[in-house]
């Protein structure tokens, strides 16, 4: 009797140790200090410089839309194109040695120049070589999205959020949010540098990862949330589910006990 008292209260304290608490499955939790909080994001300032494999959409207009039209995407004219497909056919892709090949003007070297100073530039190539100021030419370029890719206990696969600025948490939440036995306190975003990768780490159940400078996503970037470890012992998410689970695997041992010390 002693025997069944002890197991039965070791399973109690494992179901209530294994389960995933409250904490763990939060999101942008304040300060127990705090009773109201004001988030304060401070957005990061430096502008995205384009790498290698990063897709611009460049457009073109002047007062004579027929005078610009060779510069423009042909997936204009197609109004039955999905948005993926028109990107995907007509951006632009910055090839391996950061050039882009635009019509007419050929290759422009685009590796580490901002948005801005790539339309700067090509408004500058467009004025010299094709058009006078009178034209009123307007350059717009833009990256294609961010696209970004997750693993894990997270909808998989590759993603793309159509904004300027995307946050770890729209992009949690775009891939369909983290599984309940996922890290939530330690997501992974591999990314990209010009000198190679580089691990981060921010934990997404706190209010303060919005001070993070990992707080933005870039292009690229790849979020890994990787299993908490109960998951690997398989017990159960709630107290209730491992309390059970535990409890059946004592039951079967007890009696297997019980027949072997007859």
């Amino acid at each position: 009797m002693r025997f069944k008292s002890f197991l039965f209260l070791f399973a109690a304290i494992l179901a209530l140790t294994s389960c995933v608490s409250t904490k763990q499955m939060s999101y942008l939790r304040e300060n127990e200090e705090q009773i109201d909080s004001i988030i304060q994001v401070q957005r990061i300032r430096t502008p995205y410089r384009i790498q290698v494999g990063d897709l611009l959409s460049i457009r073109v207009k002047a007062l004579d839309q027929e005078l610009v039209g060779m510069f423009n995407p042909v997936g204009e004219s197609n109004p039955n194109a999905t948005t993926e497909e028109a990107v995907y056919f007509d951006g632009f892709t910055v090839d391996d040695h950061g050039n882009i090949r635009v019509p007419t003007l050929g290759e422009i070297n685009v590796l580490g120049f901002t948005e801005k100073e790539v339309r700067e530039k090509i408004e500058k190539k467009l004025l010299e070589e094709y058009f006078k100021e009178e034209a009123n030419i307007f350059v717009t370029v833009k990256l294609a999205g961010i696209r970004y890719t997750t693993l894990g206990e997270i909808g998989q696969g590759s993603q793309v959020i159509y904004k300027d600025h995307v946050t770890i948490m729209e992009a949690i939440a775009n891939a369909g949010g983290i599984q309940e036995l996922g890290d939530r306190e330690h997501v992974k975003i591999v990314r990209q540098y010009p000198h190679g990768e580089e691990v981060h780490t921010v934990d997404v159940t706190s209010l303060d990862v919005t001070k993070s400078p990992y707080y933005y996503i870039q292009p690229n970037d790849m979020i890994v949330v990787n299993p908490l470890p109960r998951k690997a012992l398989g017990l159960g998410t709630t107290g209730l589910e491992v309390f059970r689970t535990v409890t059946s695997l004592i039951t079967l041992a007890t009696s297997i006990y019980f027949l072997t010390t007859r």
